[in-house]
């Protein structure tokens, strides 16, 4: 019989469709069970309520009820990214450690309450970032570590998807409609929407941890989306650290998803170092690296995952469990400098100017 823990966790506000993923990993997970859910509206809560065998008892609308009856040791939280500081803010008073799901919050200041209200109850906030259980960026990660492209100099990131409604958790196929884009939170401005605030923090979060923590100098942005909306369906960032430049691009309406068929450009990263590049694309099983030895380049194998941390679930219990910090995507400090350098892409796209970033 095992002895180790049995953590209890529960999955609130159903926003974003990841909250599916998520239970997923704690459904699978050997040392962890869903012990409850909740949102305001029942009706999308059912497919996961069936999807994991959950009952009545366990399944709430009011989040204090959830949380009083439950007493978990982590809340997952979903919601619609202008409420992550609300929504962090009501569940770390009751004590347990949150997972919120990307991007990181609506804004920097958002950020920061976030992380005040863990502190103060010393319990982890964790960021999760689904890019980085890619195991093709972990392998350009580790390879830049060790110094195989020497200093990193230039990121180049292009991201995105067909569009947010045209999947669901585990990446089941939908097919919206234009009635359905104008009801959803992620076409609406309130509500943080739009694929720049969607996808830029994935680049910019594993940007950053490629190239060591580094912040910009400046960030200058672009936005458009169709006519009509209210928010961006493709943007374009260029920060300048120095004299060099990396680029980040975020596409809703990308010819396929990059999960089914990679679509061109392809998703992913390219990172050129001082001593050569690495390409590494979004679920491919290989990276490209070109080095002065081998300018002609060549295919490298991805590496496997640790046990116990092949998604954000089992990485944040794992840590945990051991006593050991949250690092790299998913650490609130890294991914602080990402919601930075978000920050002054929105103020650039609105104020049409070139932004300073701040110390």
């Amino acid at each position: 019989m095992s002895t180790e823990k049995t953590w209890k966790i529960v999955g609130i506000e159903f926003s974003h469709m990841h909250m599916g993923d998520l239970l997923r990993c704690v459904e699978q997970h050997p040392n962890a069970e869903i012990v409850g859910i909740c949102d305001p509206h029942p009706g999308r809560m059912e497919e996961a309520k069936k999807n994991f065998g959950l009952t009545d008892a366990q399944v709430f609308t009011d989040y204090k009820e959830c949380m009083e009856q439950t007493q978990p040791d982590m809340a997952i939280l979903c919601p619609a990214t202008a409420e992550h500081a609300l929504w962090v803010e009501r569940i770390a008073p009751f004590g347990c450690h949150i997972l919120v799901e990307k991007p990181f919050a609506g804004s920097l200041q958002d950020a920061d309450r976030m992380t005040s209200a863990l502190k103060a109850k010393g319990k982890e906030l964790i960021i999760n970032w689904p890019l980085r259980w890619v195991e093709s960026h972990v392998t350009a990660h580790r390879l830049i570590r060790e110094g195989i492209i020497g200093d990193v100099t230039e990121v180049h990131y292009y991201d995105g998807n067909r569009g947010p409604l045209h999947h669901g958790a585990d990446k089941i196929e939908k097919e919206p409609t234009a009635e359905t884009k104008q009801d959803s939170w992620w076409y609406k401005k309130d509500a943080d929407g739009g694929s720049l605030r969607d996808y830029l923090g994935y680049g910019v979060t594993l940007g950053t941890w490629f190239n060591g923590g580094k912040k910009p100098d400046e960030v200058t942005a672009l936005a458009t989306g169709t006519h009509g909306l209210e928010v961006d369906e493709h943007s374009v960032t260029i920060a300048r650290y120095g004299e060099h430049l990396s680029k980040f691009e975020t596409r809703w309406g990308t010819f396929s998803d990059p999960w089914t068929h990679q679509p061109q450009p392809k998703c992913g990263f390219v990172i050129r170092g001082t001593e050569g590049t690495i390409s590494s694309y979004d679920y491919e099983k290989t990276i490209r690296i070109q080095t002065r030895e081998r300018p002609e380049g060549y295919e490298h194998s991805v590496d496997n995952f640790p046990a116990g941390e092949s998604n954000g679930i089992e990485y944040s219990l794992t840590r945990i469990a051991a006593g050991l910090p949250i690092e790299g995507p998913l650490s609130p400090k890294l991914a602080r400098i990402g919601q930075e350098i978000v920050d002054a892409a929105i103020r650039s796209t609105e104020e049409q100017r070139t932004v300073k970033l701040e110390g």
